[in-house]
């Protein structure tokens, strides 16, 4: 036997070369944490932060290029798209958060948003679900954390309550699902569930061969129903959205931008990798309740964001919202992946995930954006000592008069949550309604392309009902008058996160081309390659 048949896939170099930026974030939250419980320099774990994110970056820059399994990771376009994704929401995440390291907890706030950081790019990694499972939970257990530590009033008590039972009961229902699934496949390998459906392995004898075959799907649904109910928590997509309005009033700026941000591209790169890529035989299922999901949740977020006087609280429903037009894409992957043909590609070249992906980027950007700007102009913390947070549309009154600068970029961000062009909100939008036109069910599914042409019209009847409450905004900054000038002790901090924002929400919206490339790219490896041996791959990292 060859001395590299030795190499346990799980414990190869290669495996720990390419999980290198992920190590890394996590040895400098480890240390902060420690740190934090011994030195009172409270704003040093702000920039050791900001310096973990810089080096992890560095890594993953510098890390070779991986093409397939390695192990119980999977090194693809998809994985490298949404792990810089997740460093620039954790680089801005500390940005926003610099002031509140004032707080006596603020070693424990920035090491928290470097573990989420890091689970984040562990989902994206995932090649098996128990690495998934791990990945998201390490997203949901310390927003926990964050949550407890925003706010130490009732209101920020109850938010993390809230959250903390609820997580737990869709953590519960999708470890439920995952279970179902490795049932079918009998290993906890994405590639091999693939495997099982796609090939439709007899599981029993030659002669109930059928019978197994169907047992089988029929397992895989059921699993994929306890999955879809676990992860639509993460999306916020209803029903199970009840919670985030109440949630996002009783906590503070930063944290619920971290909510609107950081649950959504976990859950939507669960669903992708799981059911675009290793649950073949289920598309035809799994569109039909997406697609259901994302006309409901698109459209209770924006209606009942038009009667919100609370920011945050309107903000939550624009996230539910922003969720049901995530869902479109989702749907469109879906069906696409589910018939034999489809029509041409959509206008600007993308399938419903990679639109999918390329809104998740966009929406990101402009969330941030929004949420960095009222914590400018509030105060740094809910102390009598920090002047009075951002709380009403109306605070926001005469704000162009006093801080034309900030009201300029919430303005842009406004304008792009909303899809106007020229800026990058409304290439999301175009990709997603476009993505879901392109689908033809051709002959074997006549009918399908039908069902997306009406997903598409409700989608822009919806973007236009939320046009209504982000002009609402503007108009209030800039057409009433002051009634009391904003506190603007967020810190510099908070400011460059705003104005990084708002330069990338432009820049993409003139230039979009690279991050519609990359989001193609990272679509296109939705496909399960040949799995790369690791004993290849040791010997090719070690050259």
């Amino acid at each position: 036997m060859p001395p590299e048949a030795y190499i346990p896939p799980y414990m190869s170099f290669a495996v720990v070369r390419y999980l290198t930026p992920e190590i890394i974030l996590i040895a400098v939250a480890t240390v902060i944490y420690v740190a934090g419980a011994m030195v009172r320099a409270r704003e040093v774990w702000s920039y050791l932060g900001f310096t973990g994110i810089l080096a992890a970056a560095y890594a993953l820059w510098t890390s070779p290029e991986a093409a397939g399994a390695l192990g119980p990771v999977l090194a693809d376009d998809l994985a490298s798209y949404v792990r810089w994704l997740s460093l620039v929401v954790g680089g801005l995440m500390v940005l926003m958060m610099s002031r509140f390291s004032l707080q006596a907890a603020a070693s424990e706030m920035v090491g928290t948003l470097l573990m989420i950081c890091a689970g984040l790019m562990l989902v994206a990694s995932s090649g098996e679900l128990v690495l998934m499972f791990l990945g998201l939970e390490l997203v949901t257990f310390p927003t926990y954390l964050l949550l407890y530590l925003g706010r130490n009033d009732a209101s920020g008590q109850e938010s993390a309550a809230k959250y903390f039972y609820l997580s737990i009961l869709a953590a519960a229902l999708m470890l439920y699902g995952f279970s179902f699934l490795y049932g079918v496949a009998g290993s906890t390998q994405l590639a091999e569930l693939g495997r099982v459906l796609g090939s439709q392995r007899e599981l029993l004898s030659a002669a109930d061969g059928q019978m197994a075959k169907s047992t089988a799907q029929q397992i895989a649904g059921l699993g994929l129903v306890f999955l879809f109910a676990g992860l639509a928590f993460k999306l916020t997509a209803v029903p199970f959205h009840f919670y985030a309005p109440d949630v996002y009033q009783g906590t503070t700026h930063p944290n619920a931008a971290l909510l609107s941000v950081a649950p959504k591209i976990a859950g939507v790169v669960a669903l992708v990798r799981i059911v675009g890529a290793a649950m073949p035989e289920m598309e035809p299922f799994a569109w039909r309740v997406v697609l259901i999901l994302a006309v409901l949740t698109m459209t209770v977020g924006n209606v009942i964001a038009l009667w919100q006087e609370n920011l945050r609280r309107m903000l939550a429903y624009s996230s539910i919202a922003h969720a049901g037009y995530l869902m479109v894409g989702l749907a469109a992957g879906f069906a696409a992946q589910g018939v034999a043909s489809s029509a041409e590609p959509a206008a600007i070249g993308l399938d419903g995930f990679g639109a999918t992906l390329l809104y998740l980027a966009v929406y990101a950007l402009a969330t941030l954006g929004t949420f960095a700007a009222l914590t400018y102009l509030g105060g740094a913390t809910s102390g009598d000592d920090a002047g009075e947070p951002i709380e009403n549309v109306e605070q926001l009154a005469g704000l162009a008069r006093r801080r034309p600068l900030a009201a300029t970029a919430i303005a842009v961000f406004m304008f792009s949550l909303a899809g106007i062009p020229p800026l990058a909100g409304f290439w999301g939008k175009f990709s997603l309604f476009t993505s879901a036109l392109a689908v033809d069910g051709g002959t074997e599914f006549p009918g399908l392309g039908n069902w997306f042409i009406a997903l598409a019209v409700i989608g822009m009847l919806n973007a236009a009902i939320a046009a209504a409450y982000y002009l609402r905004i503007i108009a209030t900054m800039y057409f009433k008058p002051l009634e009391k000038e904003p506190a603007g002790q967020g810190g510099p901090g908070a400011s460059l996160a705003m104005t990084l924002c708002a330069m990338a929400v432009l820049v993409i919206g003139i230039m979009p081309g690279q991050l519609i490339t990359r989001s193609r790219e990272a679509s296109a490896a939705l496909k399960f390659k040949t799995p790369v041996p690791v004993a290849a791959t040791v010997a090719e990292a070690s050259r």
